[in-house]
């Protein structure tokens, strides 16, 4: 089993809990820490020190930043923690459960794990970490479910073009008469509105301003 683990959460519950757990579960030395470039430091001066962190886990979203802090997000931290330790096994522990972030996150920062908080998240990060250990993948059965189930969508030109409207400020009614006007196809109010709402869908965006935001995240705009 893994030797040493280090564990990045920045609310003081969840870290308890899980830390709890896995000391009840595990016998490895198991290390805390809420900010994200502290963790770092840790991870640099273990390795340093020839005595290397074995697994990090660690949220992607940090409420808490130091005040001079260059890395303040989980993903941030995977990276830089990546390139200075490449076999260092990770697991994400979030709340994050949209499936193209879970697939970005599988995809780019190359996890080992993805485990998604809920009641019974404590339980699952057991299994994740005795999985991982074996050299094997974890996900979360609702992740893996979602995955498996996340419809494909083709984002053409005219989805770009109504997502840079909405982020310009145009209501639905506005981008219909300036198709309109334009001569563009399909311009109808009805159609603009199915096209929108196909695409909150797909995203899983609660509503206009929140799928602006995720557009923006994927860099779609």
């Amino acid at each position: 089993m893994f030797r040493k683990v280090l564990l990045a959460e920045d609310v003081d519950s969840i870290s308890i809990g899980l830390a709890n757990t896995l000391n009840k579960a595990f016998s490895f030395q198991l290390d805390q820490t809420t900010l994200c470039d502290r963790a770092f430091l840790k991870i640099r001066k273990e390795l340093q020190d020839q005595k290397p962190y074995d697994l990090l886990i660690t949220d992607l979203n940090f409420r808490n930043t130091s005040s001079n802090g260059s890395i303040t997000s989980g993903e941030a931290l995977l990276r830089e923690a990546k390139a200075l330790q490449p076999n260092l096994n990770t697991i994400i522990y979030s709340i994050e459960d949209r499936p193209y972030r879970v697939r970005e996150c599988l995809d780019e920062l190359g996890v080992n794990g993805y485990v998604l908080k809920g009641p019974d998240s404590a339980l699952q990060m057991i299994h994740a970490i005795e999985t991982v250990y074996q050299g094997e993948a974890y996900l979360s059965p609702d992740l893996s479910q979602a995955l498996q189930q996340e419809p494909g969508l083709d984002i053409d030109d005219f989805d770009l073009m109504l997502l840079r409207d909405l982020a310009e400020g145009y209501s639905q009614a506005d981008i219909s008469r300036k198709l309109s006007k334009k001569g563009v196809v399909p311009s109808s109010l009805s159609s603009i509105e199915k096209r929108i709402n196909r695409l909150k869908e797909y995203l899983m965006a609660r509503n206009i301003p929140n799928l602006i935001a995720i557009a923006k995240d994927m860099g779609l705009i």
